[in-house]
Parts: C-alpha cells; sequence; structure tokens
C-alpha cells in the first residue's frame, strides 16, 4: 500500500522554526485596531502667565520708584562712617526733605529736569526762580494741586506750556514735602521757608471746587502769604 505523498511546502509558507503565521497576524490586528493613545502635550495654564506679567509689573514699579535712578549719590554711600551719617534723616525736617526729594524725580524731574534748570523754550526752571523764592508758598501749592496753562514769565523769560495737576496722584504731604524740598534747595539757589502740611490741607479744601487750571494773572492775585 503506497503511503500518501507528503505535501510539498509553498513558497509563501514560512521557513521551518519561523513564527506561526497565525500569530503574527493576531499581533498586527492588534495594533491596527488598538485604540489611539493621546500623548502627553506641555502647555502653559493662562493663569500663569497671568500672574508672572503681573509679578513683573510690581517689579518694574518698585525698581522704579526705589531704585534711586541708579544715581551715584543713592549708590556711593561714602567711604566713612560721617559721610554715611551725613546722609540719612536726624529730624522731622530733614525727614520731609528727604521725602521731598523722592516725590520730586519721580514726578518733576522729568519736565524741570534733575538739576532744576528746566528745558529752554519749553519747562521752566525752578532753580533760583523768582517764582519758588518768594515770602510764602501759597502760589506753588495751587499751581501743583490745579496746574497752570498760560503764558508765564520765569526770571524774564516768558514760557507757554501746560504743568499738569497733581491734586489727585500726591498725597497733602508729598505735596508739602516736595515744596518743601524745591524752596529750600540751596544747590539750586533757593532759600525760600518750607510748606506745612497744614497749609497744603487748608488751600486744598479752599479750590476743591475748582476744576480748571490756574493762569499766571490769576495766581499773581493771590497773596504770597496768609
Amino acid at each position: 500500500m503506497k503511503s500518501a505523498p507528503k505535501s510539498r511546502p509553498s513558497k509563501f509558507s514560512p521557513p521551518p522554526g519561523a513564527a506561526q503565521p497565525a500569530a503574527a497576524g493576531a499581533a498586527d490586528a492588534l495594533r491596527e485596531n488598538a485604540e489611539p493613545v493621546a500623548g502627553t502635550a506641555w502647555y502653559t495654564p493662562i493663569w500663569f502667565v497671568a500672574i508672572f506679567g503681573v509679578a513683573l509689573y510690581w517689579a518694574t514699579m518698585y525698581l522704579d520708584r526705589n531704585g534711586g535712578g541708579f544715581q551715584p549719590l543713592v549708590f556711593n554711600q561714602g567711604e566713612s562712617l560721617a559721610d554715611v551719617e551725613a546722609r540719612v534723616p536726624h529730624s522731622e525736617a530733614d525727614a520731609l526733605v528727604a521725602k521731598g526729594r523722592k516725590v520730586y524725580n519721580t514726578y518733576c524731574a522729568a519736565c524741570h529736569q534733575p538739576n532744576a534748570r528746566g528745558l529752554t523754550g519749553q519747562f521752566p526752571p525752578l532753580a533760583g526762580s523768582d517764582w519758588v523764592n518768594t515770602e510764602g508758598p501759597n502760589r506753588m501749592i495751587r499751581i501743583v494741586l490745579n496746574g497752570l496753562q498760560s503764558p508765564i514769565t520765569v526770571n524774564g523769560t516768558e514760557f507757554n506750556n501746560v504743568m499738569l495737576p497733581w491734586r489727585d496722584q500726591l498725597s497733602d504731604e508729598d505735596i508739602a514735602a516736595v515744596i518743601t524740598f524745591v524752596r529750600g534747595n540751596k544747590e539750586w539757589g533757593n532759600t525760600a521757608g518750607p510748606a506745612t502740611l497744614a497749609h497744603v490741607k487748608a488751600i486744598r479744601a479752599a479750590t476743591e471746587a475748582r476744576g480748571t487750571y490756574w493762569t499766571a494773572p490769576e495766581l499773581l492775585a493771590v497773596p504770597l502769604k496768609d
């Protein structure tokens, strides 16, 4: 009896020892039919961006107010203890002047310049000014509170620009401090007396209803001293 002939391997059959097609096909099917998996994407939350922006703004404003403009007077404290102590306020009057210097550098120096000499044809000088070195600060207080808009003659030179009002931005103490600092700054040639907190409060209350800038003729009609 003849035995059945052995089947010849197909040319598509895997060689002996190779993985079975069924197993490979099953793995391929699993890979093809598997659900897609979302990967991990890094992103910056909008709240983090907002907090970072606020922090950056605060840091910029803090540096602007407390950095001293990177002036040598601030950062070069002196070579001896006596030099350092000379810069420290020793009385309420010294503290008021120190505060006034800070207010001036922050709000006034951009127009009137750090040396208080102003800009020719634009902003009048405060150094040696005949409007500064007056018997009393009545006119200066009013200018700082409500501003000035009209031609004004300072030391014989006419200026025609706008002085902004600072009523809403500066406190009574700020105004008293900066006027005291300017009027008594001997380095600028000024030798006038101070402005008191009570004086500023009184003029602020008396001019509360005024909603317009002062003009030079109006100010010249104001007594220099109460």
